[in-house]
Order: C-alpha cells, then sequence, then structure tokens
C-alpha cells in the first residue's frame, strides 16, 4: 500500500454532517467543511461516519443508500477494501424508527447485567442488519459530580456496578457481531464544577480505583473491539496525547488488541482546544504516537497534516503501519477483507429476490418500510428493562393508588411524548432538528398511560410550569386542580437535548441540584394544597427535593426509561408491577451540597467542623417494594486458616476468620420474602477498610445479586469473596492487598447495611496486578 492508501485507513468521513442544523459534536462548527466522498474514494476510506444517525432515513432506504456508498468505495480503491460504518447505540440503535431503550443510568439502576446483555444484543442485531459495524458505546465513566449534563449516560457512581453492566452491554453488542466502543478514556467525567470538557482534577489514586477499573474489566472480560479516547487532560496531559495511558497500560499492560478511535474532533483539539500542538501535523503526529488508530468523525489532521509529517521524517513510518495492522485486522474479523463480501446487508438480502433487483432497488417508493428496527420482541426488551429500573425512593402509604376517583396530572412531564428519552436517542439527538419528521415510533406520555392504568378514574391534566420556565402563573390552575383531587401526580424531571438545549444531556450542565426551572416552586405549592402527593421524577440525573422528601405520599423515579417507560411508570403506581429498581447515584439532601458521592473517604461525610452536611436523602443502592424481606442466619468462613468463633461479628452466632492475603473467605444467610406478593431483593455486598497505608472510601460495593422471590420463600446466598477485592493503589503505586482488619457488608442499600462480617487478613502485604480476581462469586439457592 501506498502512504496515502494506508492513511486512508485510519480516518472517516461524516458525509451526511451539516452546518445547516445545531451542533450534534463538540465545536462541530468550527472545523472546515470535510472533502467530499469522491475527493477520498482513490485512495479508500477507513470508516462511515453515522450512516442513520445524522438526518431521518426510512431503515431500508438508510440500508440502500449505505449498501451503495461501499460499492463506490470498494470499486474505487484498488485493493476493494470497504469501509466501516459506525453509529451511536447509547440508549438504542440512533436511527430513525428504531426502538430506544432505557438510558444506561436506568441499567444501572437494574442491577440486572443478563438483562442489559439481551438488550444490547438486540440492538447490535438491528445495526448489524443494515450494514453497520461498529457502535459508540458504552460509556464507562463513573459519576463524580452530579452536576454534569452526561450523567444520563453514565451507569452510574459506582466503578464496580459500572463495569459489570458495562461489561454485560459490549458482550452483547460484540455477540451480534457489532464492534463496541469503550469511552471515554479517561478521566471525563471527573471534570472541575461538573462542567462538560472541562479540566479534570483527578490524582493518579483516584484515576487508578475509581475511573479505569470499568475499563479494565470491560477489556478482560467482554472482548470489546474499540477503545475512545476521552476528550479531557489530567494533570496537563491530554488522554489523546497520552502514551502511556493508551499504549503503556491499555495495550502492553492490558493487552487491549483492538482499535484506539478518537472521539469527534478530539485529534484537532490538541492544537485549538489543549494547545499543546502548533498545527495539525503536530496533532495528528502527537495521538498517532500516543496510539490513536483512527481519526473521527471525519478526515482532519490524518489526511494531508498526517502525510506531510511522515513524508518530512518527523513521523515513522512503520508508527503508520502499526495503526493501519490494526484497522486492517478488524476488518478481516468482521470478514469486510473476505473475496466473497457482499455490500448488501442481511435486512435487503433476507427481503427477498423482487426487493434486490435492479428495478425495486431504484425505487424508492417500493423499498420504504420493508425494514423494522422496532420489532415486538425489541419493545418488549424496553418494556421489561424500564420496568425494572423504575425506583420506589420513599412511601408514606401513598402507594399503590388503587382506583382514585379523581387524580391531578400536574407538571411540565405530564404530557410530553419525549419526557422518557436522553439525549442521545435518535428523536432528541437528530429528529429536535427537524420537527415536521415524525419520530418513526410510539411515544406515550404519562397522562396516556396513566388513561390506560386507570380507566376508572377522572384524571385532571395541568402543566403547571415548564421544564426550565421562571414563569410562575401556572400555579393557581395547578393547585386548584390539586385541592379537587383525590391524589396529586406531580410529573417532573428533565428535558434531554445538547449543548445548551435542554436541561440534561451532553453541554447540559446545572449550577446545582436543584430541580430546574420552578419545579421545586411547583412542588411545595402542591404539597400546601393539602391532597396527598405522588412525586414521579422523568429525570437524566438525581435532584434535590426539599420538603418532598419527607412530606410527599410517595417519590418513584425513573431515569430516562426509554419509550415503554410511562406504562412502566403507571404500572408502579397502580400497583401492577412491583417496584425492584435501585438507585445508581445518590439523590441529595441539600441541591448545592455538590460533588457529592457515596464513594468517599470520611472526611467527605457529616463533620463539626462544616455547616454543610453533604448526607444524602436516598443513598446509592436505595429502592423500596410493595413486600418485604428478612434477613437471618449468617455464617461465616474462611478459604485459610482458621480462627475461632467471635460472638461480636455481625449475624447469628458467626466466625471471624483469619485468611492470609490470598486467601477468600464465604458469607452465607438466608433472605425471606415476608410480604404478601412476589419481588425481587437486590442483596449488595460492601467492603469498608478502616486502616489503610491511603485513605480509603468509607465503603464501596464489591458484588451484588438480584434475588426474585415468591411470597413466603426463602433463599440460602452464599458469597465468596477473595481477598484481591480488598486490593487498592498504595503509596508507590503499585496495588496492594494489606494485612489488617476488614468489614464486609451484607446491605439492601449502602444505608441499610443487614450484616457486617470482620476478617482479619495475616501475612506480608501482597502486591496484584491486572489478572488479579475482580468478582465475588455468588450462589442462590431456593429452600
Amino acid at each position: 500500500m501506498t502512504l496515502e492508501e494506508k492513511l486512508a485507513q485510519l480516518y472517516g468521513l461524516w458525509a451526511g454532517a451539516s452546518n445547516d442544523g445545531a451542533e450534534v459534536a463538540p465545536h462541530q462548527h468550527d472545523m472546515d467543511e470535510p472533502p467530499t466522498l469522491d475527493e477520498l474514494l482513490p485512495h479508500g476510506l477507513g470508516q462511515l461516519t453515522r450512516p442513520f444517525g445524522t438526518v431521518p432515513v426510512d431503515p431500508a432506504l438508510g440500508a440502500l443508500s449505505l449498501m451503495r456508498t461501499q460499492e463506490r468505495i470498494v470499486a474505487a480503491n484498488r485493493f476493494g477494501i470497504p469501509a466501516m460504518a459506525h453509529d451511536e447505540c447509547l440508549a438504542g440503535f440512533s436511527a430513525w424508527g428504531a426502538t430506544t431503550y432505557p438510558v444506561p443510568l436506568s441499567w444501572g439502576a437494574a442491577f440486572d447485567p443478563g438483562l442489559v446483555e439481551e438488550m444490547s444484543r438486540a440492538i447490535g442485531r438491528d445495526m448489524r442488519a443494515v450494514g453497520v459495524h461498529q457502535g459508540l458505546a458504552p460509556v464507562l465513566d463513573v459519576v463524580r459530580d452530579a452536576r454534569w449534563g452526561r450523567v444520563e449516560e453514565t451507569i452510574g457512581e459506582d466503578p464496580y456496578l459500572v463495569g459489570t453492566i458495562a461489561t454485560a452491554y459490549i458482550k452483547g453488542l460484540e455477540s451480534a457481531g457489532i464492534v463496541a466502543t469503550l469511552k471515554h478514556f479517561v478521566g471525563y467525567s471527573a471534570s472541575r464544577g461538573g462542567r462538560n470538557l472541562a479540566p479534570v482534577g483527578m490524582g493518579p489514586r483516584e484515576r487508578a480505583d475509581v475511573m479505569l477499573p470499568p475499563f479494565e474489566m470491560a477489556v478482560r472480560e467482554s472482548g470489546v473491539g474499540s477503545v475512545m479516547h476521552a476528550y479531557t487532560d489530567t494533570d496537563g496531559v491530554p488522554c489523546a496525547a497520552d502514551e502511556e495511558l493508551l499504549t503503556g497500560l491499555l495495550r502492553d499492560t492490558w493487552g487491549f488488541t483492538g482499535t484506539v478511535v478518537a472521539d469527534y474532533f478530539g485529534i484537532a483539539f490538541l492544537k485549538t482546544l489543549h494547545g499543546v500542538s502548533a498545527d495539525w501535523g503536530e496533532a495528528a503526529a502527537a495521538a498517532l504516537t500516543a496510539g490513536v488508530d483512527i481519526e473521527l468523525p471525519t478526515v482532519k489532521t490524518f489526511g494531508t497534516p498526517l502525510r506531510d509529517m511522515v513524508s518530512s521524517g518527523q513521523v515513522p513510518e512503520e508508527v503508520v503501519d502499526r495503526a493501519v495492522r490494526r484497522v486492517l485486522a478488524q476488518k478481516e474479523a468482521l470478514g469486510l477483507l473476505d473475496p466473497a463480501w457482499s455490500p448488501v446487508p442481511p435486512a435487503l438480502a433476507t427481503a427477498g429476490p423482487h426487493v434486490l433487483d435492479n428495478h425495486a432497488l431504484d425505487n424508492k417508493e417500493q423499498l420504504r418500510g420493508t425494514v423494522s428496527l422496532n420489532s415486538p420482541a425489541h419493545r418488549d426488551i424496553s418494556r421489561r428493562l424500564a420496568e425494572r429500573a423504575v425506583i420506589l425512593l420513599s412511601n408514606q402509604g401513598g402507594l399503590p393508588l388503587g382506583r382514585p376517583a379523581r387524580i391531578a396530572l400536574i407538571g411540565p412531564q405530564a404530557d410530553t411524548p419525549t419526557a422518557v428519552l436522553g439525549c442521545y436517542s435518535f428523536p432528541v439527538h437528530v429528529g429536535s432538528q427537524h420537527p415536521d419528521t415524525p419520530t418513526g415510533i410510539e411515544l406515550p406520555t404519562l397522562r396516556e398511560a396513566l388513561a390506560a392504568e386507570f380507566p376508572g378514574s377522572t384524571l385532571i391534566t395541568v402543566t403547571g410550569a415548564e421544564v426550565d420556565t421562571t414563569d410562575t402563573s401556572g400555579f393557581e390552575e395547578a393547585v386548584e386542580a390539586a385541592r379537587e383531587a383525590d391524589v396529586v401526580i406531580a410529573a417532573l424531571g428533565d428535558r434531554a437535548g445538547l449543548f445548551g438545549r435542554g436541561t440534561s444531556g451532553e453541554g447540559c450542565d446545572a449550577e446545582s441540584l436543584a430541580l430546574p426551572g420552578v419545579q421545586r416552586q411547583l412542588l411545595d405549592a402542591l404539597l400546601d394544597a393539602g391532597t396527598p402527593v405522588v412525586v414521579t421524577l422523568l429525570a437524566g440525573r438525581p435532584y434535590a427535593l426539599g420538603r418532598a422528601s419527607g412530606e410527599a405520599a410517595a417519590i418513584v423515579q425513573a431515569f430516562f426509561p426509554g419509550q415503554e417507560g410511562t406504562a412502566a411508570v403507571a404500572g408502579v403506581l397502580s400497583g401492577r408491577i412491583n417496584p425492584s429498581g435501585r438507585l445508581p447515584v445518590s439523590v441529595p439532601r441539600l441541591a448545592g451540597a455538590q460533588p457529592s458521592t457515596y464513594l468517599a473517604a470520611p472526611l467527605a461525610t457529616v463533620s463539626e467542623v462544616s455547616s454543610i452536611d453533604p448526607t444524602p436523602a436516598f443513598g446509592f443502592g436505595h429502592g423500596l417494594t410493595y413486600t418485604t424481606f428478612a434477613w437471618s442466619d449468617l455464617d461465616v468462613g474462611g478459604h485459610g486458616e482458621p480462627a475461632p468463633a467471635d460472638p461480636a461479628v455481625g449475624g447469628d452466632g458467626g466466625r471471624l476468620p483469619t485468611l492470609l492475603t490470598d486467601g477468600a473467605v464465604t458469607l452465607t444467610f438466608t433472605v425471606r420474602n415476608t410480604g404478601g406478593r412476589a419481588g425481587d431483593e437486590v442483596v449488595q455486598l460492601y467492603l469498608r477498610d478502616p486502616v489503610a497505608s491511603v485513605v480509603q472510601p468509607v465503603q464501596r460495593l464489591i458484588g451484588y445479586v438480584r434475588v426474585p422471590l415468591d411470597r413466603g420463600e426463602s433463599a440460602r446466598i452464599s458469597v465468596t469473596v477473595p481477598a484481591d477485592l480488598a486490593s487498592f493503589t498504595g503509596r508507590d503505586g503499585r496495588r496492594v492487598v494489606e494485612p489488617g482488619r476488614l468489614e464486609l457488608r451484607l446491605a439492601a442499600s449502602s444505608t441499610d447495611i443487614r450484616f457486617t462480617a470482620a476478617v482479619t487478613l495475616t501475612g506480608a502485604p501482597r502486591h496484584v496486578d491486572h489478572t488479579r480476581e475482580l468478582h465475588a462469586g455468588f450462589t442462590v439457592t431456593r429452600l
């Protein structure tokens, strides 16, 4: 291959992007117009950017357009190499008419990796069917400040939860033949002040013990094919130019063999935003040398600027060859280099000969509507995940509702179809710029869902206020409706958007965690009306609810639950669905006590020397149900040197085991459903290290299991905890398991500890690496 042909494999083209609409990527309009496809064709092309996620297009016609483009690419380059097509798939395939699923924060709320894997497999099959090869998901950023606009895209504030759920998502996507993309590597969510694309205030230990573990788990366990660098810098080194990160750690230590792709325009940002490169050629050289293989979304620095750097001897051609080999190896694995490869995507190939003949392919109206990306089976997955992710935060006897005669549904989310969607769903991300185009999917509003759920009730709907307005003129009507009702359902939350066009989403950061606009004032006015108020939240982040935390009849939280979400919320309100979601992020008590996360050191908790109390209203892992569970009969046994029984240990006569720093301990206990209906208990395991050589968080999640139990049913649960899970990054920068006392906390949430078992590790400190154990082993035996 010539140098130009090699470089052509290292960049993409965003052929459908236009400066006429609003931005969907940072600083998109600051970049020059990309070259045309015809200009690039003679040398080939590495990637096609968002063929379905740029403008609304019928899926069959989009597949046809992509097929025709691939035919042109293959015919024009002398090796006949097709391009890889990539698209967004964070909450479903970002394409017109595709199923929208709950956002990742709801994945975390479900605490159900198996269901998330089922969802991503469905997403991947739809993408593969229309000719897409790579999906730009999942997000593995750990929430450090909930004011950050992209919280809705994350899985939560705990690295173990993020890692396990993300790994499941990747397995599903990759099993469908789609290359998954880990992002954003690494530290993007640790930006100061919760601002998007802002400086990161993070030390090496926070990076190693909070930010990196989800990526490490995914690389080790999921078979992921691609990683995307973060926009940000850490301690002055931009991730896009960090060779120690992208090559030293990711490849040399963890053994990653896939491709590293640039976040959109991220290489150019080395010049325009970070100021570490004087020109495009220097930016390209820095990124390529660090380990970035592919420039996205479109060619800017990896074209002529990089060619000139190589031609002048400033960049060895061997560095280019290294990246090209990775790209071609990935294309080969996808079958794109097979002699029998066909550009016809499966969705068109299975449509029948009448669709594939040339006449039909030229007749767009004959093709339109022949490909569905929103099958009943996929809607069913979306429904099940939405139902599993709804969280009952509080219940003062207000739920289930029964059959109230008159319901007042009040709030900005009452009758808004897109209230259930995040910023990367197609109707919000792209469709909002095409208001005359139908959404392509059914989006029942909360009003419609409640009308279906409570057919015998009179339902009065009042907006009261818009999501982010300062106008309170609707309060009077809202309060009057509340007083005349048997129950008030307050419909509050966020409007997803991009770069300030919403209250949640990329570039929609919050000054505080007060409800947007005047929603808090509206809520207080409804509480004062005297009618029981059930608060429902369709939002992308947690918010402080003030008086409502203690005064509302009930509070139901749903993090943008997708197209089936309003029915899930309505089902929880009626009691048709027994809620089982758990908080993946803490709900603050005070709007301004930020940043705050349960994963924090002792100094981050309430104290007498600060006037700010960061104690959450509802802690990480919290969630109520309509049944009750009793935990009993803890037994503690070590796999290592035994110790005599110690009645001071939590539980019923448990033993205090002593074991070596390479041993393990097993905890066994019983959970019984003592309530009147079937339900799920989410057993959570936390570790506390009271004395360590460096400051440790008060506690951290190291395992969990969802346990469904029928009424009156019991299960004996056993969990084996390897000492490796107590490891952390020591003062010398190496991960270590230190001897000493540990507490293993079996809990219903981070604030509801049921058992505490003490364990003593003995022996010399033991250094561990990326081959260490990552999981506790759970077994559930029904009695």
